[in-house]
């Protein structure tokens, strides 16, 4: 029964992850090759899609240099598979906690195939050209240089803030600015599942139910 369950884990882990990045890399594919940079095609009056390219994290935000990005997340994505590995031979742990993990480690792998690979196979060419799929090494940029693709935005709502308010009066609020991601948005929830959801498998229940299946075997 624990090997089995153990398999059910793995498998159910194996294809979250798989169909996440098949579907984020499908969705950036098309829109680098049929959006020119900063082209904005509105699907509805709340959702956008607007082709962006970053060199930062999630949500656009940027933090240290490139190549240190890159690697971060490819350590991160290393330790995320060996977590997972080690979760799928707890006994107790749940279904929907290796989901949450798995959505966190795929998307982190998501955005480090941009960064590791469109420099090399994709022209980034001035609007309104659009971008075309070449040979490997023939992009435009190196090797774990290249840019993240966005393009989900969602304007929800926008006002002019009142004339007389101090600082921001007269000036335009829009909510919700960022644009991102399927891999961003697969971290986002996966991390809200462990936040909202999960957290006694990061603490000492946890450990725990660890320490009482090592005991087991």
């Amino acid at each position: 029964m624990e090997g089995s369950k153990t398999k059910r884990l793995t498998l159910l882990a194996a294809i979250t992850a798989a169909l996440v990045i098949i579907i984020d890399q499908a969705v950036k594919f098309y829109v680098k090759t049929h959006f020119y940079l900063g082209e904005d095609v509105e699907v509805l009056p709340f959702f956008h899609l607007r082709f962006i390219q970053n060199n930062g994290m999630a949500f656009g935000i940027e933090l240290g240099s490139k190549l240190f990005l890159t690697l971060f997340r490819i350590v991160l994505v290393g330790f995320l598979v060996w977590y997972l590995v080690r979760l799928a031979r707890v006994a107790k742990v749940s279904a929907g906690y290796m989901t949450a993990v798995a959505l966190v480690a795929a998307g982190a792998f998501g955005n480090i195939i941009d960064c590791v690979a469109y420099g090399e196979i994709f022209t980034n060419p001035y609007p309104p050209m659009t971008a075309e799929l070449v040979p490997w090494g023939e992009g435009y940029g190196g090797f774990f240089h290249g840019l993240v693709v966005d393009m989900l935005y969602f304007p929800l709502f926008s006002f002019n803030w009142p004339e007389w308010l101090p600082v921001v009066g007269g000036r335009e609020f829009s909510f919700f600015d960022p644009v991102f991601n399927i891999a961003d948005s697969a971290i986002t929830v996966g991390m809200g599942m462990i936040i909202f959801f999960y957290t006694k498998y990061l603490g000492s229940e946890y450990a725990r139910y660890d320490a009482d299946d090592k005991a087991k075997g």
